[in-house]
């Protein structure tokens, strides 16, 4: 009988080594100088006070931001198209988008990665997306852990996690509590259904319509697959100007992340009692996936806007007289903003107007 050693277990350290010489590249394209420098060590270092940071060298009462999240159901997705480099894309964005809520500038990304069997190609793919999240959002992929956990996932499967640091100065906290009647709901596009609803999804398009990720939807011009497996829209690039040249809380009252409970729940969340929104669908197109989703499923409307983003992936609330000035300082991004809404007195909520 021969020893029992740990690649017998399931797992291959030298696989692992092998997945390992691929990161350091990946997470290197991301760091600032505000990171420093080591080798082989436990964990990472940042400098939250330093001459290359944007603006402002030093901060006058920081408070740290942070976000988790994962891609969900998204991941089924990404293994049947086998396509795995760019749902680490959503993972990050899943998270920065929440703390850019807050009024937050991401600092550091950290990652989790969980296999049933040591993969090198797919860890390095999973996080090449990272990574590209990463660069977009202008935060540094600081460390992580990849997890071989035989008999936990099965060989093939996976699951992915992240975690996101930020800062924001205390006096430029975006909490919601200046929202006041009479303010504009700004709506930021969405790249599509971004990393929400995708077990209602995958139970439409793949079970009951019997599609493939190879079938062709000609109002869309692409695969269902290609169509599916978009990553999420990363708003940092678009709203950080926003706040760095308008004072919140006096012209920037509220953020929203849309995420899973549409815009009506995220957009309540932090709403004031005495404040009462209401959204004209009319305003923003409505992107060709969620009509194509819906006719297929044949899914009530109340249901698309409760479970996605229908084309809005991130709101601003703003005073009424900073509208224009806001949205050609988006544009000037590269996006769009529609005016989707507007606050009223009355109890707290969200509702639709068309």
């Amino acid at each position: 009988m021969s020893s029992v050693t740990y690649k017998s277990a399931g797992v291959d350290l030298e696989l692992y080594e092998e997945a390992m010489q691929r990161l350091p590249a990946l997470m290197q394209r991301t760091l600032t100088s505000r990171v420093l420098p080591l080798s082989d060590a436990f964990a990472g270092l940042f400098r939250l006070n330093h001459s290359n940071r944007p603006g402002r060298q030093t901060y006058d009462d920081p408070v740290l931001v942070t976000g988790t999240d994962g891609v969900g159901t998204k991941l089924k997705v990404a293994q049947r198209v086998r396509q795995f480099n760019t749902v680490g894309i959503d993972l990050v964005g899943m998270s920065v988008n929440d703390c850019l809520c807050l009024g937050a500038e991401p600092l550091l990304f950290l990652d989790y990665l969980a296999l049933g069997k040591d993969n090198p190609d797919l860890i390095a793919q999973l996080v090449e997306g990272v990574s590209a999240g990463c660069v977009e959002a202008g935060a540094a992929l600081l460390g992580g852990e990849t997890a071989i956990m035989p008999d936990i996932y099965h060989d093939g499967d996976f699951d992915m996690a992240g975690f996101c640091v930020g800062v924001v100065e205390r006096a430029r906290i975006v909490d919601g509590k200046a929202v006041r009647p009479k303010d504009v709901v700004l709506g930021l596009p969405s790249s599509g259904f971004h990393s929400n609803g995708y077990s209602l999804i995958r139970k439409v398009v793949f079970e009951l319509a019997g599609l493939t990720v190879d079938s062709e939807v000609p109002e869309l011009g692409r695969t269902v697959g290609k169509m599916l497996i978009e990553p999420t829209r990363i708003y940092v690039k678009h709203v950080l100007p926003v706040l760095a040249r308008y004072r919140v809380r006096t012209a920037v009252s509220g953020l929203a992340h849309i995420t899973g409970g549409g815009l009506r729940d995220n957009i309540d969340r932090f709403l004031p009692d005495n404040c009462h929104v209401k959204i004209d669908r009319r305003r923003w197109p409505i992107p060709p996936c969620f009509h194509w989703l819906q006719e297929l499923g044949d899914i009530d409307r109340d249901e698309m806007y409760k479970v996605f983003n229908m084309g809005i992936g991130f709101c601003l609330i703003v005073r009424p007289q900073y509208v224009d000035s806001i949205r050609k300082q988006l544009a000037a991004t590269g996006i769009e903003a529609w005016s989707i809404g507007e606050v009223e007195a009355g109890p707290k909520g969200v509702e639709y107007v068309a």
